[in-house]
């Protein structure tokens, strides 16, 4: 099946962000914030072929790790990066300011009006989207630019793993990974808008802005909106390999409480819907207009 990516067991590069993961960034060390600045002042360029925009909502603690990890990006090509603030009600704004990254305060709630904001003020033919939550290798940004690249490629996506804690232990997550990466492995070569997650997401920017931008009247499933309506312009990739594996926190697991629990439920949603991996389906289910759990 090609390069289904190593688990989380066997990943650590992203340790030295935690550091700061999950913490005020009033407690962030003075030394780890000038090199974020002086990080981002030697990557940001004012003709980019990539923008990269940081969506963030009350994500104060998670925030910093986030830029730091993209301000350390190796690229062979032009990018900026900027934020935006889906009008926090903490000190994510502050974060911004901290770190000397431009940023956008978006009134307009919710994820697609965040995302959105992101595509008008994008100065790139092409954006990744990113979430505050989640922290990146510094090979993410130039493996999903030069997927982009490619001719007939209009959109990508790719793999993630969870940073783990003690409600979500490090072995358990390594084989939850392990399956999710099969399950959408096989989605992709049917139903590659099924595999796009927004943290993880990157497009053509005169396309999507062509299609009328994102679907900001959903509460979730913006970004597989998108990928849905760049289809008729062409490829919609998905990206194996730990190059481009993110690491997120697990708020999204939270809801469905213990990790077996998680785990099940996510399987038997698999298996009932187990068709797409045979049939392309679309938005024919309701995708991306209802909410859906990845595996």
């Amino acid at each position: 099946m090609g390069d289904i990516s190593l688990p989380t067991i066997i990943m650590c590069w992203y340790r030295k962000y935690l550091q700061v993961f999950e913490k005020p960034p009033c407690e962030a060390p003075i030394e780890i914030i000038e090199k974020i600045k002086s990080n981002l002042a030697k990557i940001q360029s004012s003709q980019p072929l990539a923008t990269i925009a940081i969506i963030a909502y009350n994500e104060e603690s998670r925030l910093l790790s986030c830029i730091w990890s993209l301000s350390e990006s190796l690229t062979n090509y032009p990018v900026e990066i900027i934020g935006i603030d889906n009008n926090s009600c903490d000190s994510t704004a502050a974060v911004y300011e901290m770190v000397g990254l431009p940023f956008f305060k978006e009134l307009k709630m919710g994820p697609g009006n965040a995302r959105q904001r992101g595509l008008d003020e994008a100065k790139g033919r092409y954006i990744l989207c990113i979430d505050s939550d989640t922290i990146y290798p510094n090979t993410y940004v130039n493996e999903m630019i030069k997927e982009l690249e490619k001719p007939g490629v209009v959109a990508v996506s790719a793999s993630y793993s969870y940073v783990p804690d003690k409600n979500y232990p490090r072995f358990w997550m390594s084989i939850y990974e392990r399956l999710r990466d099969v399950h959408l492995f096989f989605l992709s070569f049917k139903n590659p808008v099924w595999c796009v997650r927004g943290a993880v997401f990157g497009h053509s920017v005169p396309l999507a802005r062509e299609v009328g931008g994102y679907r900001v009247h959903l509460t979730r499933g913006e970004d597989g909106g998108m990928a849905y309506d760049l289809m008729p312009h062409g490829k919609i990739k998905f990206k194996r390999g730990n190059r481009t594996r993110a690491v997120t926190c697990t708020k999204s697991l939270g809801a469905d409480g213990h990790i077996l629990k998680a785990f099940f439920r996510r399987v038997l949603e698999s298996i009932i819907g187990v068709w797409r991996y045979f049939f392309f389906t679309g938005d024919s289910e309701g995708r991306p207009d209802k909410e859906q759990k990845e595996l």
